[in-house]
């Protein structure tokens, strides 16, 4: 929230099982974050899982980037 009230965008990345909390903190807050949920967990993923999920990823993160 703080990047974006300077004027610059950004882009919030969570795991699915975080959707719910992001959700609350966002109506707690009176903000509508851009966010993208990756996969969860991460935190036993290998490098080229982890790669993988960063790639599909990649497009939806630009693109809110882009459309603020």
């Amino acid at each position: 929230m703080e990047l974006e009230t300077r004027g610059i965008p950004s882009v919030g990345v969570a795991t699915t099982e975080f959707v719910e909390a992001a959700a609350a903190q966002a109506k707690s807050l009176a903000y509508d974050p851009a966010l993208i949920f990756i996969p969860h967990p991460v935190q036993d993923r290998t490098d080229d899982e982890l790669r993988q999920i960063a790639d599909d990823a990649f497009e939806d993160i630009v693109g809110k980037l882009v459309a603020g």
